[in-house]
Parts: structure tokens; C-alpha cells; sequence
């Protein structure tokens, strides 16, 4: 696992063979975006030790979205050190284990993607302490607020925090290679639609699921790729 300083002293990215989580930093107080795979619960607490930090101080667990590499390691750390996780309403039977996981509709060019993708192990079933809606603020970063994102998943999320400009964007856009729509989608014309919406409000800092963060010219990109995806 890398682990990515993207803001000073409040945000860093923890990258994973596939797919990546995001550490929120207001001051000792910790949330998560996302938590990698199953395997993955002991390199994120190796990685906030090396920040000096304490992994006591995780409160949440912010879930993106249902899939394998993105809430994999997210019972055993809540378990471990009482941090709360939350989800949209919508995801949380799938994230539970109560519903099957959705299939995407893919394109052809994205099914050899899928398979590779396919290779991240199963998630268990995670408790989800709060069902989230769309416009809910949540208590960290001076105000985050719930973005519901569907397209990618039913129940996807984005994640705001508009007093730093900084958007978590789950798998609804990727930044691999350039900035584009989020591959697997269940529903590709709702996807699309999401991804223009988050767009909209024009970060300064965007912070994806699959692919480097933007931190310069990111509202310009974001609006461009948006505007452009068809």
C-alpha cells in the first residue's frame, strides 16, 4: 500500500494494488473514505501510525458504495476501534449482505477490466451504523455533506466538504490516466448524469475511487470530461 499526502495535515490517500481509500484528518480525529479490501485492515492502521496519529481515533467509516474494494476492511477496523460506518440507505442491505451485490452493464472494452477487478477478495458482511440520504451533513471537515450518485451503484455517494473544496467522488469518475466517467456501471445514462451533477460543484481538490486525486485545474477538468462524456 502507498500512502499519498494530497492536503498537509488533513488529507491523505491510501492507494491499493486496486482501488484506494482516503484518510480525513480534523486534527486527532479520523474519518475514512472507503477501506480497501479484506487484507487491507492492517496496512491502514500501519499508515496512521506513521502520520503520528492514533487509529482510537477513527469515529467513521464513510462507505462510497457496495463493492469489494471499497469495504472490504470496513468491519474489522470499526470493530476494532468502535468507529462508526455509514452508507446511503439504498447500499446498505447489499454492504450488510442482506442483498446481492448489483451486476453493471458492461461495455465490451470494460469486461476483461472487470475480470481483472474481479481478482480483489470477497468483502464480508459490514454493519452499517447510519443509513445516509442525499443532503445529509455529516460531522467532520467542517461540514461534509452526502451527495447521493447513482449511476455507478443505486445507493453510491459522493462526499463534499465545501469548506475546502474537496470532493470525494467514489467510482462515480476516475482519474486513470485522464479524467472520465467510472467504469461498471448498473446504469450508464444515470452515471452520466451523476457525473455532470458533481461536476456542478467544482472542487478544487476531487478525490476518486480508481486514479490519481486532481488538485489543479480540477472544476476546469472535471466540467470538460463531464461535458464530454457520451
Amino acid at each position: 500500500m502507498d500512502l499519498v499526502e494530497v492536503l498537509p495535515d488533513r488529507l491523505h490517500m491510501l492507494r491499493f494494488p486496486i482501488g484506494q481509500a482516503y484518510l480525513w484528518q480534523d486534527g486527532e480525529a479520523l474519518t475514512l473514505i472507503d477501506s480497501g479490501n479484506v487484507e487491507s485492515a492492517a496496512a491502514i492502521e500501519d499508515a496512521i501510525r506513521s502520520l503520528g496519529l492514533r487509529p482510537e481515533r477513527l469515529e467513521r467509516i464513510v462507505l462510497t458504495h457496495c463493492h469489494r474494494d471499497h469495504i472490504g476492511a470496513a468491519g474489522e477496523l470499526a470493530a476494532r476501534w468502535n468507529a462508526e460506518v455509514l452508507a446511503h440507505r439504498l447500499e446498505a442491505p447489499v454492504i450488510r449482505g442482506e442483498a446481492p451485490v448489483p451486476e453493471p452493464v458492461l461495455l465490451d472494452w470494460e469486461i476483461p477490466l472487470y475480470a481483472h477487478g474481479m481478482t480483489v477478495p470477497e468483502a464480508p458482511p459490514t454493519r452499517v451504523d447510519r443509513e445516509l440520504e442525499d443532503g445529509e451533513e455529516l460531522p467532520f471537515g467542517d461540514g461534509a455533506f452526502v451527495v447521493h450518485a447513482p449511476g455507478h451503484t443505486d445507493g453510491s455517494i459522493a462526499v463534499h466538504l465545501p469548506a475546502h473544496g474537496v470532493l470525494f467522488t467514489g467510482d462515480c469518475v476516475a482519474g486513470v490516466g485522464q479524467v472520465m466517467l467510472g467504469v461498471f456501471n448498473v446504469d450508464r445514462a444515470r452515471a452520466m448524469d451523476t457525473f455532470r451533477r458533481l461536476a456542478a460543484l467544482a472542487p478544487s481538490v476531487a478525490c476518486f475511487g480508481h486514479g490519481d486525486p486532481l488538485t489543479s485545474e480540477t472544476a476546469a477538468m472535471l466540467k470538460a470530461a463531464s461535458e464530454a462524456t457520451v
